[in-house]
């Protein structure tokens, strides 16, 4: 006779799909309100953060587990000698005992800091309620494994949970995405097999600048999976630089292919020395993300595509054969099928790197989908700034973004930008966004269109608006032809005469 009565298994059956499912789609909360009937408390489908109650907590994960705790119990008390009726129901009771360990020792991993000393009791839970006796697929020896796995999805939450707030839907899709580069779309083959596997696959970020790439790739490299030594009560952390990040764009090709390959001394001017590259240096556990991706040199691209392809490289001027055994994540605001049309960027690069694609969205797409966005992330970006004082100077800046930006304002800067408003109101008590278009912007466009423009005024307006839209020095350089700094220094001019202008009016 089962231990299950019809209602445990449909309990249980309703747990089981939650303990597997992304906890940041919308199907969590269908997954919780079938899971607790009557006693489910309705909430918004986008699970994020509060900014408003940081503490504030999903009160149905509290409420599921004081359900499960005595369902789990007392089939396990009944079962004695007697299996689970069928696979589907030992399924069931599988994944909700994986559940409910996780929901018990959450608490134990966040306060944990180097001692793992409560892994005894958590491995004697594990026998007790997923012993052979129940004719469950679990032994002793899988222990370990599921306490690194569970360490790792507290991780990963923390990581995506704290960091990419906002209750749009774009924001939720971004948070479920990095989810799936973390574990993947099906949770139990990443348990059983892909865990050790993850590092093979290379994540690409696209997206508009200042969207926030290199925090998605932080959390990516920050959530990897580290075994844990049950005989040591310890975990493997790698050892060394666990995370490095290279901006393309900031150097030189030379630079680049040193700091990513390393070199042999005398293999250039310069080098005194040898020296070991990141790619080299990064521990199996490790991550190299490099940003700025799309101002990678042709030739680079193809000695970074030989290192995704066989995992070995050379250092400059030198023959030996190495190998990278971290992780390779890559980020860029470029259109990369453009640019490979343009032939700046290599197809099969493309190829390799796109298994694994995340785009962060703008600001003005998160806005548009939900309009509350915006004071949610002013409230966090004040907190951020000016810590205990947040509560006075909040209602400062929220009322400054309210009354001098225009409405629909898209912000062509993204986060970046609207942190940089935040602070200026701050300080300065106003902001001036680029070519700003209610006074000087207009000002300038009557006077091209009236001939009154002199070239370099011509020149110096169009580079701010080219600016306004790409969001780096960089790119409008790369747009317009010229060089950066000639291009930095139109803008700059641009914003004296709009800022001197605006004075006059």
């Amino acid at each position: 006779m089962s231990p299950l009565t019809e209602a445990d298994r449909r309990f249980l059956t309703s747990v089981s799909k939650l303990a597997y499912c992304n906890p940041f789609l919308p199907e969590r909360t269908e997954y919780e309100r079938a899971a607790l009937g009557k006693d489910y408390v309705a909430r918004q489908a986008v699970w994020s953060a509060s900014v408003a109650d940081p503490e504030a907590a999903n009160p149905n994960v509290a409420r599921l587990h004081a359900r499960l705790e005595p369902v789990i119990e007392k089939v396990c008390g009944r079962a004695g000698s007697a299996a689970l009726a069928n696979e589907q129901d030992r399924a069931a009771y599988e994944d909700s005992v994986h559940h409910l360990l996780y929901l018990r020792y959450y608490p134990r991993f966040v306060a944990a800091r180097e001692s793992w000393a409560f892994y005894r009791d958590f491995a004697e839970d594990w026998e007790r309620l997923l012993s052979a006796r129940l004719a469950v697929f679990e032994t002793a020896a899988e222990a370990p494994h599921f306490f690194a796995c569970f360490r790792q999805v507290q991780r990963a939450f923390h990581h995506i949970f704290d960091n990419i707030i906002g209750n749009s839907m774009p924001a939720a899709r971004l948070r479920a995405s990095v989810w799936q580069s973390i574990f993947t779309y099906d949770l139990r083959r990443y348990r059983r097999t892909l865990f050790s596997r993850m590092r093979d696959f290379a994540t690409l970020i696209t997206g508009p600048s200042g969207t926030g790439k290199e925090l998605v790739a932080r959390a990516v490299a920050g959530s990897c999976y580290v075994p844990f030594d049950a005989a040591r009560r310890r975990f493997a952390d790698p050892p060394g630089e666990p995370f490095v990040a290279i901006n393309i764009a900031a150097l030189s090709p030379a630079l680049i292919e040193s700091e990513l390959f390393g070199h042999r001394r005398g293999s250039f001017t310069g080098a005194v020395g040898d020296r070991k590259g990141w790619l080299e240096s990064s521990p199996a556990a490790g991550s190299v993300f490099l940003d700025e991706l799309g101002e990678m040199e042709l030739l680079l691209q193809v000695k970074l595509l030989r290192v995704i392809e066989t995992r070995k490289f050379s250092a400059v001027g030198d023959t030996a054969v190495r190998e990278f055994s971290g992780k390779l994540i890559a980020a860029t605001n470029r259109d990369l099928p453009a640019e490979i049309r343009a032939g700046r960027f290599r197809e099969d690069l493309y190829y390799r790197l796109c298994a694994d694609l995340v785009r962060t969205p703008s600001l003005r797409e998160q806005i548009e989908d939900s309009p509350e966005v915006l004071r949610d992330l002013v409230l966090f970006m004040v907190r951020r700034a000016v810590g205990d004082e947040a509560e006075r100077c909040f209602p400062e800046v929220e009322a400054w973004v309210q009354t001098h930006l225009p409405a629909g304002y898209d912000w062509p800067g993204n986060y970046r930008e609207l942190e940089q408003c935040v602070r200026n109101v701050i300080i300065r008590g106003s902001y001036r966004p680029i070519a700003d278009q209610r006074e000087p912007g207009n000002l300038f466009l009557a006077r091209f269109l009236n001939g009154e423009l002199e070239a370099d005024e011509v020149i110096s307006y169009y580079a701010a608006l080219v600016y306004r839209k790409a969001g780096t020095y960089e790119e409008t350089a790369r747009r317009m032809g010229l060089d950066r700094r000639t291009v930095k220094a139109r803008v700059e001019t641009f914003l004296a005469r709009a800022t001197d202008e605006a004075r006059e009016l």
